[in-house]
């Protein structure tokens, strides 16, 4: 089971619930799936990140497999996106805040624990950021999608500054709840920001930003 404190470990159940709720929302509305095709969408979206993390930095098993409310939770967003798919396209910001809280969570604790097992700037900074857009990134490229993390609003650029800040409250040995509720704050605000006014990361010249689907979402 999780070691995280309580308020973190709790943003981060929430931030799993929303990311299979998220992610199976968008399975719907991307591609004709089954039951069984929406789920396990969600349950990637909420998963894949940390598991690619945990891969990577030798965290063997993934976090995931060992604390079963992760997998509950990330399967009953799932579920609960195909039962009241309708109704719940229509709760798009409420969603939309929920991932941002995950997305938040999560690349503070990614970079952290990739510092905690022994890593360096660069790569505990990358972890963070995959952390929380690797799921839906994976899921994306599974419904033969562009990733939405590579061209909708602001998603990348606050989860690379989560990170940023926790590697420098961990180098500094400042690192405690106070610093990561800062850091996931600092994401947080950044990523609504970019959704309630339509910010993108700069692009190349000429692109038509009018080309791109409204709102957020991974």
């Amino acid at each position: 089971m999780s070691t995280q404190p309580p308020l973190l470990l709790a943003l981060d159940l929430a931030g799993t619930f929303a990311f299979g709720l998220n992610g199976a929302l968008t399975a719907v509305r991307a591609a004709r799936l089954d039951v069984v095709g929406v789920v396990s969408l969600g349950m990637i979206t909420a998963l894949g990140g940390g598991v690619v993390r945990d891969v990577l930095i030798g965290a063997v098993p993934p976090a995931t497999f060992v604390d079963w409310r992760y997998f509950a939770l990330a399967a009953g967003g799932g579920l609960l996106a195909f039962a009241f798919s309708r109704r719940l396209g229509r709760l798009d910001m409420p969603i939309t805040v929920l991932d941002a809280i995950g997305l938040s969570t999560f690349a503070v604790i990614g970079a952290s624990k990739a510092l905690s097992y022994g890593l360096g700037i660069g790569p505990a900074l990358a972890l963070g950021v995959v952390t929380g857009v690797g799921g839906g990134t994976i899921r994306d490229a599974l419904v033969l999608q562009i990733p939405s993390v590579l061209r909708s609003d602001l998603y990348a650029i606050p989860a690379l500054v989560a990170a940023g800040i926790t590697v420098a409250a961990v180098k500094a040995d400042l690192y405690a709840l106070p610093s990561a509720l800062l850091a996931a704050g600092a994401c947080f605000v950044i990523r609504m920001l970019g959704v309630r006014y339509n910010l993108n990361a700069p692009r190349p010249p000429g692109t038509a930003a009018e080309d791109d689907p409204p709102g957020g979402g991974r």
